[in-house]
């Protein structure tokens, strides 16, 4: 065990909204911050044995200035908010937290597929907006919907998210594809193509990858004008892996379909193109939220005390 009182920050508990935080208490002293600046980041660390983070940065400067900080828990799976060689070259732990969200986001996933295959948004504002009971008809078929049954569902980056999408797109009666960002999946359930034929062939396509130097800037507007007319596109992994100014250029010009619950720069920025395409109904958003459901942040706090439980384990 470390000596003496252990001092522990978590820098950006808004971040996981209203979950319990108590269990941190019991490994020392824990003070919680809902948010914090860069200017703010070293004053609150510098004397800290273990910090939590989720999307703070900590870099190479800041560890050089903590000479108690023995443990980073990144309140996440993505670690590029750390300078990991520099935390291994002063051998201080970073820990990440890995499958929390998998129901989560695959559930996500659908969601903002029926919204835009359903046109949710259009029939509800219809039926409240009382247009509905000035029909002469019972029903309104002004915007066609098509089934998922029968049709070819192309998923990129076929990890544990990937999977479990593809499972229940199977349940409803999908044909699943995918292409490997590695290059090293070789699932024998279903069928791998190429980026450009998984494109051209599939009416939904589903991306679950992470952004890493061979996904970053993945799919362009080459890749999008290969896609059929009407298909959709829904982005669960990370923003930049889908370039936003060719994307945008797709939705007016394509006459493809957009989801996103990610974009390069978050918060969205107001002069992002994807807030300005002119077939506004073509693409839907979600603001980062795919991860986040109150089981899987409370399951992400829990992944989070295990880890320092085992880290102080060692010691």
């Amino acid at each position: 065990m470390l000596k003496g009182n252990i001092k522990i920050v978590l820098l950006d508990s808004d971040t996981l909204g209203s979950v319990d935080l108590e269990v941190f208490q019991k490994f020392g002293t824990f003070k919680s911050y809902n948010t914090t600046d860069e200017t703010q980041t070293l004053g609150r660390i510098q004397d800290c044995d273990i910090v939590i983070t989720n999307k703070v940065i900590i870099n190479k400067e800041l560890m050089e200035q903590c000479s108690n900080l023995k443990l980073i828990c990144i309140a996440a799976t993505g670690m590029n908010n750390v300078d990991l060689d520099f935390a291994k070259s002063r051998g201080i732990e970073v820990k990440n937290v890995a499958g929390y969200s998998t129901a989560s986001v695959t559930q996500a996933t659908f969601t903002l597929l029926f919204s835009l295959i359903g046109s949710s948004a259009y029939y509800d504002t219809f039926v409240k907006s009382k247009e509905w009971y000035k029909s002469p008809i019972f029903t309104n078929l002004s915007r066609e919907f098509f089934e998922i049954k029968g049709k070819t569902w192309g998923i990129i980056g076929l990890g544990n998210i990937g999977k479990s999408v593809a499972n229940i797109a199977e349940a409803f009666g999908a044909d699943i594809v995918y292409y490997s960002t590695s290059g090293l999946n070789r699932d024998t359930k279903f069928k791998r193509k190429s980026l450009n034929d998984l494109l051209k062939e599939s009416d939904i396509i589903t991306i679950h990858a992470p952004l890493n130097e061979k996904t970053d800037n993945l799919i362009k507007k080459e890749q999008l004008s290969l896609m059929k007319k009407g298909a959709i596109i829904l982005n669960m992994g990370r923003g930049g892996i889908i370039n936003e100014a060719d994307l945008a250029y797709a939705v007016d010009n394509f006459g493809i379909k957009a989801g996103l619950d990610v974009s390069k720069v978050e918060p969205m920025k107001e002069d992002n193109p994807l807030l300005h395409v002119e077939q506004i109904d073509s693409i839907v958003f979600s603001p980062h939220i795919a991860w986040a459901s109150k089981e899987a942040r409370e399951t992400l706090v829990g992944m989070i005390a295990k880890n320092i439980e085992n880290f102080l384990k060692d010691k």
